[in-house]
């Protein structure tokens, strides 16, 4: 923990040597922000620091599916927690069935395309909260 806060007064020191505004680090352990305010430099807290939502994109043309065919439940529904890697939707290209899946650990804050809607590539497909 001390070592911790010495890096971070040092990474302070550095920071107000230059013209940078905002300086964020981001490890599997956490955050750490810091900003310029006037002369000083202060350390954000976690809950000023909230991740932003990120955006699943369409990895190819097709048409998106919130089910598989053969199920009835949907894949996911807003407010529901996924693991990285999780398939939030399916992509038809023809015949073939291409898994949409998370990136990273989150939760599902909004859906963009109506189940069965055809998508060009990069479309927003969903919305996920980062934990």
């Amino acid at each position: 923990m001390q070592d911790t806060a010495l890096r971070t007064s040092q990474l302070a020191a550095w920071l107000a040597g230059t013209g940078i505004g905002l300086l964020e680090l981001r490890t599997p352990q956490g955050t750490l922000r810091l900003e310029r305010q006037g002369d000083d430099i202060v350390e954000l807290s976690a809950e000023e620091a909230e991740p932003e939502p990120l955006s699943i994109h369409a990895p190819s043309v097709g048409v998106f599916l919130h089910n598989h065919p053969l199920a009835a439940a949907p894949l996911v529904r807003i407010g529901q927690r996924v693991d990285a890697g999780q398939a939030v939707g399916l992509l038809k290209i023809g015949p073939l069935l291409l898994p949409v899946t998370a990136p990273q650990a989150g939760i599902v804050d909004g859906i963009h395309v109506a189940d069965g809607l055809a998508v060009g590539y990069g479309a927003p497909l969903v919305d996920l909260h980062p934990l």
